[in-house]
């Protein structure tokens, strides 16, 4: 039987084995849409994204203006009917996603809030990734968001986006991300969130649309392996790729412009029962 490394926090190496014994083996060429970076055993946090670009031999862009967490607007695949009814400030936040500040809402289901505890004390802390807030209605004046681009030192073209949050009083990890556009085998294009994990990661694929109010819907709506949705992948021993893909949760937000402020609410969901909602409040920095 294929085992996960030993060379580990026991705490990883079970999470892992678990997804070898009841996830899919993957041969990487068939699932490029959904393979992307790992992290290492020694902790993720910031020290990823230098470790990213030296294993990838890419470099750090010094410019921190303009970052968008996508390219284009066109890379989501909308019909040209969503696409003008899309909010314009939807557009501009996610092509120029560097300009804007964030107030967070955190808003827990109390009945799941101890698993967000028990997550921090096992994982969170230690590898520096998913350090999810655990009061409501956290002060969000406390998180700072950066958009880092990673690009090919010769060409500087953009290999890699990554979005850190952090919480700026001890600067320590909330989220480090690499986001990009995939398309998935049923040829949708969707938003791919990959958080890197020890010998893994953990991917967020989400299915673009636009609904009747010009705001941006993103949600994980998948069943099976090839679909959006949550996954699990990893490295075991000898090499290979595994993944798991948890139809069970499913993540939703919705971007839409209000009162010249943008507002996103994301909502996750295990078994059809809400875990906690993010709410943001989201502007322009001031010059």
């Amino acid at each position: 039987m294929e085992i996960a490394s030993l060379k580990q926090n026991f705490q990883d190496w079970i999470t892992q084995q678990w997804v070898i014994l009841f996830g899919k083996k993957i041969i990487r060429k068939d699932y490029e849409w959904l393979v992307g970076p790992f992290g290492n055993t020694k902790g993720i946090g910031q020290k990823f994204i230098q470790q990213l670009a030296v294993r990838e031999q890419l470099e750090i862009e010094s410019n921190q203006i303009n970052k968008g967490l996508i390219q284009s607007i066109n890379q989501l695949g909308l019909t040209s009917q969503e696409q003008e009814r899309l909010s314009k400030k939807v557009i501009d936040f996610y092509e120029n996603t560097s300009n804007y500040d964030f107030d967070l809402t955190v808003k827990w289901n109390p009945f799941f809030k101890a698993f967000g505890f028990l997550l921090k004390i096992l994982f969170s802390n230690r590898i520096e990734q998913l350090n999810l807030p655990m009061k409501n209605n956290t002060d969000a004046k406390n998180l700072k968001s950066d958009i880092i681009h990673l690009v090919d030192k010769k060409s500087k073209e953009l290999k890699r986006t990554v979005w850190l949050r952090t919480f700026a009083k001890s600067n320590q990890v909330v989220y480090s991300g690499v986001y990009e556009t995939c398309i998935i085998p049923n040829g949708k294009s969707c938003i791919k969130a990959m958080f890197p994990l020890p010998n893994g990661n953990a991917t967020v694929i989400l299915e673009p649309s636009v609904g009747s109010n010009g705001e941006l819907v993103l949600q994980s709506l998948g069943k099976r392996i090839g679909e959006s949705g949550f996954y699990f992948l990893l490295e075991d021993t000898t090499g290979s790729l595994w993944t798991k893909h948890i139809k069970s949760f499913k993540d939703k937000l919705v971007v839409h412009d209000e009162n010249d402020k943008i507002k996103a609410v994301q909502t996750m969901t295990l078994w059809g029962f809400r875990v906690l909602t993010f709410i943001y409040h989201i502007e322009l920095k001031s010059c």
